[in-house]
């Protein structure tokens, strides 16, 4: 790459240059090198979990204080345990996942000939990851790109700019800058990042950034994989326990106050049940969280995404809804963008509340009095990220999971497909495309690469012109067997 004149850098050259220079020192690296062995990507994933371990209580702080508060206990369960299972399920599996797959063959017509599916290393992946689960998805993406033996640039949120820095000072002393290069969001570097000719890239966040990310990389026919988000259902059923179902959809939908993908956004009831669901959550959550001050219960990530989850509350309320606080105290602290839990009654379907994800500790309940209403009204909106059907019927979930798509779904329960590291994980529609986790996430930043080996006899010799009688019977018997 030439040198540019110090005194011709503008702005946007200054965030560009460090990039395409960061680029293409991992694309020489991959060219030099491109295809590490088992051993050395082995070396690598170890090196992920030193990375996290080593620096564990550093990365517990520095995300606690991009929130203002997060609590200590959720960042360990869904972020450091979660990514340090991963990486020993990837580190267990790799061995099978990198092993030429052999695929079937005709050998009446080849002789000997055989197939083979190779998966080889794409390149240079890029990863733009956002700020509610920053290390999960950040070192997720990391496990299954380096499991597949690439390289990668990795753009962190503007939000995480505690984490950020901290990535950016630590990362040196376990990979080098061609191997892995963390950037910190410091304006218009997500833009740049998009642009750049990544052999793979992984963007998680919203679908509207998702779309602009997406028409940057098409630019290079960079292949992207999306995980988007949406409004994804619970749906009780009449036969389910209701305290049961109270108590698994209430810890994940108040778990990180809410700002989760993944979490339900809002939950259909029957309506002779909702009653029952309000006054049993009043007891379930409340006895999870004191009050707002506590330690346990995380805060609203900034200002804007507080006003607007605020916002729509008001908004609702006004147009007749009923906002049910879940714990005493205040109903939300403007100083430290906390929001108690709340549950919203009779919000109508075209208020904010129910059109848009909500992406915060507030959920919409919705009462039904017939199976086949439910269904239509989530089919009849975008593919949801996730479903979350409760139900003990094996029929009636065969149903379910038959007529409503979504990106992935946990039966009686919240979320928890998320986690499984042997699954894909992957939205569907304007949830998402693509997959990663376990083998999909090798699969993903992988080229199935197919090779075939011919004989030393080939049977296509009978097939080379002057076409006569012999090719003409033998076309015929190879189509019309």
């Amino acid at each position: 790459m030439s040198a540019i004149p110090l005194h011709s850098v503008t702005p946007a050259d200054a965030i560009r240059l460090p990039l395409e220079q960061t680029l293409a020192l991992q694309r020489a690296a991959y060219l030099a090198h491109p295809y590490p062995s088992f051993a050395e990507r082995k070396a690598d994933l170890k090196k992920l979990k030193a990375f996290i371990q080593d620096n564990r209580e550093a990365i517990l702080d520095a995300i606690s204080a991009d929130y203002g508060n997060r609590s200590r206990h959720e960042t360990l369960f869904a972020e450091i345990y979660g990514i340090v299972d991963g990486l020993d399920h990837a580190v267990g599996h790799l061995r099978k996942w990198m092993k030429p797959q052999r695929r079937g063959i005709d050998l009446k017509n080849f002789l000997g000939a055989k197939n083979r599916v190779i998966p080889q290393p794409l390149g240079v992946v890029g990863q733009i990851v956002p700020w509610n689960f920053p290390i999960f998805l950040c070192f997720g993406g990391l496990t299954s790109a380096f499991a597949a033996g690439n390289r990668c640039m990795v753009k962190m949120s503007e939000n995480s700019r505690q984490l950020a820095k901290l990535l950016i000072e630590k990362s040196p002393a376990y990979f080098p800058k061609d191997k892995l290069a963390f950037f910190d969001e410091t304006g218009g570097v997500g833009i740049e990042f998009s642009k750049l000719k990544f052999d793979h890239l992984l963007f998680t966040g919203s679908g509207v950034t998702g779309r602009a990310v997406m028409a940057a990389a098409s630019q290079n026919l960079c292949p992207v994989t999306l995980e988007l988000g949406g409004k994804a259902p619970a749906l009780v059923c009449d036969d389910f326990p209701l305290k049961k179902a109270v108590e698994r959809i209430t810890f994940f939908k108040y778990f990180n106050a809410g700002q989760i993908c993944t979490t339900a956004d809002h939950v259909f009831v029957p309506q002779a049940k909702v009653s029952e669901f309000v006054e049993i959550a009043k007891q379930v959550v409340s006895s999870r969280y004191a009050n707002l001050d506590t330690e346990d219960y995380t805060a609203v990530i900034d200002e804007r995404a507080f006003n607007r989850i605020t916002r729509a509350m008001d908004e609702a309320e006004s147009r007749g809804a009923t906002l049910v606080q879940l714990i005493a105290g205040k109903k939300w602290d403007v100083a430290t963008h906390k929001i108690a839990p709340h549950i919203v009654l009779n919000a109508p379907p075209d208020c904010e509340l129910r059109t848009r994800e909500i992406f915060g500790p507030v959920l919409p309940v919705v009462a039904y009095t017939a199976m086949e209403e439910v269904i239509n009204t989530i089919n009849s909106g975008p593919r949801p990220l996730a479903f979350y059907p409760f139900s003990n019927d094996k029929a009636l979930i065969h149903t379910l999971l038959n007529r409503v798509m979504s990106g992935g779904a946990t039966v009686n329960d919240i979320v928890l497909h998320t986690g499984q590291h042997d699954m894909p994980f992957g939205g569907v529609g304007e949830s998402g495309m693509g997959h990663y986790h376990g083998y999909e996430g090798f699969v993903t930043f992988s080229k199935l690469r197919p090779v075939f080996y011919q004989a030393p006899f080939s049977a296509i010799k009978f097939l080379w012109p002057p076409y006569g009688a012999f090719a003409t019977k033998y076309l015929d018997f190879l189509t019309k067997r």
